[in-house]
Formats: structure tokens, C-alpha cells, sequence
């Protein structure tokens, strides 16, 4: 995160803003569904390798990229507004902050916009983030790339198989 001109406050090394467009061939509603349903990130996201169901809007995601360790984090909605298609989620745990989607229609699909802010708080990650941080950013950008394609296939899949039981 680069600060913006005149800004004298000092941003924390262990602090991360992320921002990802996606495109995906869909309709927004079916987007929506699948980005707000927590417990099926692992089912099209490889580097989620984990989510345990806590309740209906809160999950324990595992995500592992390809740097060697794991974050673990409770990620729980308190955002999920079908009409405006808007999901956000708090996160605590080895990462802390915030993630939402915005969906908008755009042509035949749909247009995801994916906002990341949070601090890192795994403790060999804070003590080395200093050092570390290009290549965390590289290895949170590789997970991006390995998710919007994910989400294509599973995607793909769940939409002809509503096609296929309507």
C-alpha cells in the first residue's frame, strides 16, 4: 500500500491493500451465490485448501499459496446483499481486516471487483514482512490469478447444472 501524496502517517509493514477485477461468464445472481457461500471456496479456489463451517455467514478458511506456510483466519459476513450484490466479510485470526466483493452485471457476465485490506499478524510473517513483503504480494497476486480461474471452471460447472435440473 503506498500512501497518498501528503501523507505523513507510516503505514505498517504488515499492513495490505488488495484490489483484483475479475470477468466471469455469468449471470451476477449466480456470482453472488458462490462468492457468498463460504464453505465452497475450497471447491474452486486451490490455495483455500481448507473451510470449516462455524455457522451460516462465518467459516474457518486454511489458505496456503505457494510460499510454505498456512494462514488461518474466521472469515464472517456482515455484508450480503443479493439485491445490491455486495458481500463483506470480516476477517480475524492470522489475518485481520476486511475482504468484499461488488458484483455488477457487464454484457452476458458478470464484472467482480475483490477489495483486500487487512494486517498480517501470523507472528514469523510479522517478524519477516519487512523482508518478506514483495514476495507475499507476489504470492497473494498468484493466488488472484489461480482463483479467477477457478472460479471460471466451477462457475462453467455450476451454471449448466442448473440448466441441466431446470
Amino acid at each position: 500500500m503506498t500512501p497518498l501524496p501528503g501523507d505523513t502517517r507510516r503505514v505498517p509493514l504488515n499492513h495490505y491493500r488488495f484490489r483484483s477485477v475479475w470477468s466471469v461468464d455469468c449471470l451476477p445472481s449466480d456470482a453472488f451465490d458462490v462468492l457468498a457461500d463460504l464453505g465452497s471456496y475450497p471447491l474452486w479456489w486451490p490455495e483455500v485448501r481448507r473451510a470449516v463451517q462455524i455457522g451460516e455467514e462465518r467459516a474457518e478458511l486454511h489458505c496456503r499459496s505457494f510460499l510454505p506456510y498456512e494462514l488461518v483466519f474466521e472469515a464472517s459476513h456482515h455484508t450480503r446483499d443479493a439485491e445490491k450484490l455486495v458481500l463483506v466479510a470480516n476477517l480475524e485470526g492470522d489475518l485481520n481486516g476486511t475482504v468484499g466483493w461488488r458484483i455488477e452485471p457487464r454484457g452476458k457476465g458478470a464484472r467482480l471487483l475483490y477489495e483486500q485490506e487487512v494486517t498480517v499478524d501470523k507472528p514469523l510473517l510479522r517478524t519477516l514482512g519487512p523482508l518478506l513483503r514483495p514476495a507475499l504480494v507476489a504470492n497473494h497476486e498468484l493466488m488472484m490469478r489461480h482463483g479467477k480461474r477457478g472460479l471460471r471452471t466451477y462457475i462453467a460447472g455450476f451454471t449448466k447444472g442448473a440448466v441441466l435440473r431446470g
